[in-house]
């Protein structure tokens, strides 16, 4: 019976910690911080996070036998090379390569090497020159800052005043920290926007069902970024011409890229894509599981998440074992009125229980057997549809049996 370590507290953790909870091959799965979902679950156990260092000692004490870092803080800290340093295996990639996520400059000059289609781009390190080139651009543009900045470091400029300040607030007020200390700038690409999470082991890139995210806090996409306010899936724009069109011009040469400069590893790679006459258009890489795109994809997945984690461990992947329940899938999450500003922690939170479909905690914790709000981005309610019309029906039917103060969700989540 496998002992699993999974380090995190979001819907991510939740969501990968159910699936490998109801499998009779895991024994027992430690969640380190984890949160009110993972704390539910049969097999689980939270346990404090102070540092990678201190999860190291307890994973080597307890014998562990997978770890699984949720988010890619712990990625691009080296959380693998660390466990692999103390003979733990470990599902995602080291530091070199976690940098096709943790820095947006290094993924860029990456694209541009192996001829991944992309947006055009500059990358500055200097202020002075930044806020020159400014005059060379169309409107609107994309200004990056380089780090991880928590999903909020892309800054769409619809004019040349706009983009100036972008650059000073990244450069010299570091809004980011030291993520700002350097910058991509690239050209606006309009279009329909899809989430391809897939399966690496070495050799092969196995694409997973598409997704859509609605990433803005307001309903038409208006508003503040956010982590993800819900997903459908599969994207209805994403159909078999866009599938053969993102093989060729985006996953066949990163397969060659991520051969050539010797960055393997058993994990994820998320792919995030702008469609359009012109093609599709590879914006950004994630080398660890979506959040809420897992959510979404887990109600789906027939396949056993085990057997794809140890097919991508040992080398072995195939895109034919991989089965799927037929139809739709639709995940709304419900957030703290406020976010993704100020908002209120502490409400309590009830009916769960009684939804018909999946429920996947982030921003709530188990204190005294209740379930309090804890963060911005509370819960995610999932439902399964025969089509993206029924699926969102009884997401939405089954959202009002949940209730906490303050509770804001959109309604427009698959339309």
């Amino acid at each position: 019976m496998q002992k699993i370590l999974i380090i995190g507290n979001g819907g991510r953790e939740h969501a990968i910690a159910a699936a490998l909870d109801a499998d009779n091959r895991v024994g027992q799965i430690f969640c380190s911080p984890g949160n009110g979902g993972t704390a539910r679950l049969n097999k689980a156990e939270n346990i404090p996070f102070h540092s990678l260092e201190q999860l190291a000692d307890f994973a080597k004490e307890k014998n562990i036998d997978l770890v699984i870092p949720g988010a890619e803080v712990y990625l691009c800290d080296g959380a693998v090379d660390l466990f692999s340093s103390r003979g733990i295996k470990s599902f995602g990639p080291d530091k070199k390569a976690a940098r096709l996520e943790g820095s947006k400059a290094f993924a860029k000059d990456f694209m541009d090497k192996y001829s991944i289609k992309t947006a055009k781009y500059i990358r500055y390190t200097n202020v002075d020159l930044a806020l020159k080139s400014l005059e060379d651009w169309n409107y609107p543009l994309v200004i990056k800052a380089d780090g991880l900045a928590a999903g909020k470091g892309v800054i769409i400029c619809q004019c040349k005043t706009d983009a100036e300040e972008a650059i000073r607030d990244i450069m010299v007020d570091k809004q980011f920290g030291d993520a700002g200390s350097e910058i991509v700038i690239e050209e606006f690409l309009e279009g329909k926007e899809a989430s391809i999470l897939s399966f690496f082991d070495g050799n092969n890139i196995i694409p997973l069902k598409s997704a859509k995210d609605h990433k803005k806090i307001l309903e038409g996409e208006r508003g503040l970024n956010t982590g993800g306010m819900g997903v459908i899936s599969p994207n209805p724009w994403f159909d078999n011409n866009r599938m053969v069109e993102f093989k060729r011009d985006i996953l066949e040469p990163t397969l060659r890229g991520l051969k050539a400069e010797g960055l393997i590893f058993p994990g994820i790679i998320f792919f995030g894509l702008m469609m359009n006459e012109n093609g599709v258009f590879l914006l950004e890489y994630n080398l660890r599981f979506g959040d809420p795109e897992i959510q979404t994809l887990m109600p789906m997945l027939k396949t056993p998440l085990l057997d794809l984690i140890e097919s991508s461990m040992t080398g072995t992947l195939d895109e034919d074992v991989i089965e799927w329940h037929d139809g739709h899938s639709c995940c709304v999450i419900l957030a703290s009125g406020g976010y993704p500003e100020t908002y209120k922690k502490g409400y309590s939170i009830s009916g769960m229980d009684n939804v018909d479909g999946h429920v996947y905690l982030a921003g709530a914790e188990k204190v005294d057997n209740r379930l309090l709000t804890s963060g911005g981005r509370v819960l995610a309610v999932v439902c399964l549809g025969d089509n993206p019309e029924e699926a969102r029906t009884k997401t939405y039917n089954e959202i009002k049996k949940i209730h906490f103060d303050d509770k804001y969700y959109r309604s427009d989540i698959g339309l």
